[in-house]
């Protein structure tokens, strides 16, 4: 037996098993997008349980669709809310549309909270702590500036607290792209990638998550963990809001709303820092699970695959991978436009691509870009 002999059947079983790694995670993944379509963990508790709400929106400036987004909490069919926005700059662009919006609402009552005292390095953080100070009710509901929410969310995402077991309750989102080609390519990241991964490690029983698009909890599970004050260092301060919960015997509940989020950019740099941003973090947060993904990068792989081991077994399971890859991104599609872009398919191999490439760079670091601020990631995984 030839040392080559013995050095070709690696290589070939290197590249079946690739192919295979690849085209067995997008078939799981479908399941889980699959399965989470027909089955919801909220509780249908009934709207006797309905309570006052307080709405806490931390904004930084004027993003491109912030009317919008924050016009979308204005319209609740709820029968009872109080909305909070806050900002640490007198001068933040900001201002001038939570201003037109209380013109537009004046039945609302909006709060506008005007702070600048810092309370730690995280400067979220320190904006919630701010606007608690405001906060007229004891069921509280997080949300980042850039998401856009349907009219009946608030009903939705709150019923669950009325469970006293419950500590959070959390939601996925998807993209919201602007017109350039690298906010469509962004939108992908979310939809298609990060979407589906969540969706497949709730699945198999995980809630160990919390996202900025939505956070609900109750006043006393705040209190049990020491309050805002406790993520006053953090940079993942929404993970962290659920894992100390978590840790304080409460459940995180992944609720049925899927909510909207903006992607703006437009630039290829612009996006590449925002996502490194996100991927350094999940890297901080779950190190092992963070080196496994690259199962996640379907194209790449099963190219891969292919170059090392051509023949009639790759093949079929690259066909296999690469259709189980598509349906994916088309039943992740969140739009009233029933009409098939195939174009969007050629969109799915660069995307893999260049979340591959991303991933390696996050390996490489710690640094991370946010809103001004140059931090470090591995601070993101440090218990408060």
């Amino acid at each position: 037996m030839s040392s080559s002999w013995i050095v070709t059947t690696i290589i070939h079983g290197l590249g079946i098993a690739l192919a295979f790694a690849a085209t067995g995670y997008t078939f799981v993944a479908l399941w889980a997008v699959l399965k989470a379509r027909r089955v919801s963990d909220l509780n249908d508790i009934g709207k006797q349980h309905q309570r006052p709400v307080t709405v806490l929106k931390p904004l930084h400036g004027a993003e491109p669709r912030l009317y919008e987004n924050l016009r979308s909490f204005c319209l609740q069919q709820h029968p009872d809310f109080q909305l909070i926005f806050g900002v640490r700059d007198p001068d933040d662009d900001a201002i001038a549309v939570v201003r037109r919006l209380q013109s537009e609402f004046p039945q609302l009552g909006i709060t506008m909270v005007i702070d600048p005292r810092v309370h730690g390095a995280n400067f979220k953080v320190s904006n919630l702590l701010n606007m608690m100070a405001h906060a007229n009710y004891d069921w509280l509901v997080l949300a980042d500036a850039d998401i856009h929410v349907p009219t009946d969310y608030l009903t939705r995402v709150t019923a669950p607290l009325a469970d006293p077991g419950v500590g959070i309750v959390t939601c996925l989102y998807y993209g919201i792209p602007g017109p350039s080609f690298w906010s469509r390519l962004g939108r992908l990241f979310i939809d298609d990638w990060f979407a589906p991964s969540v969706r497949l490690s709730h699945a198999f029983g995980s809630t160990r998550f919390a996202f900025g698009s939505t956070i609900c909890l109750r006043r006393d599970a705040l209190q049990t963990i020491g309050g805002f004050e406790a993520l006053n260092d953090t940079l993942a301060d929404d993970f962290w809001l659920g894992e100390l919960t978590r840790r304080a015997g409460l459940r995180t509940v992944l609720s049925d709303v899927v909510v909207g989020t903006d992607v703006n950019e437009s630039q290829l740099k612009d996006l590449w820092t925002h996502e490194l941003r996100w991927l350094r973090t999940i890297r901080s947060l779950a190190p092992w699970g963070f080196a496994m993904t690259f199962v996640c990068f379907t194209t790449p792989l099963l190219l891969l695959g292919l170059c090392l081991a051509p023949g009639a077994i790759t093949v079929t399971l690259a066909l296999l991978g690469a259709a189980a890859r598509v349906l994916i991104h088309f039943l992740q599609r969140h739009t009233d436009d029933q009409a098939f872009p195939w174009h969007e398919v050629l969109l799915v191999p660069l995307r893999d691509v260049l979340m591959l490439m991303e991933w390696a760079a996050a390996l490489a670091g710690w640094q991370v870009r946010w809103r001004g601020q140059v931090l470090h990631a591995r601070g993101g995984g440090s218990a408060p």
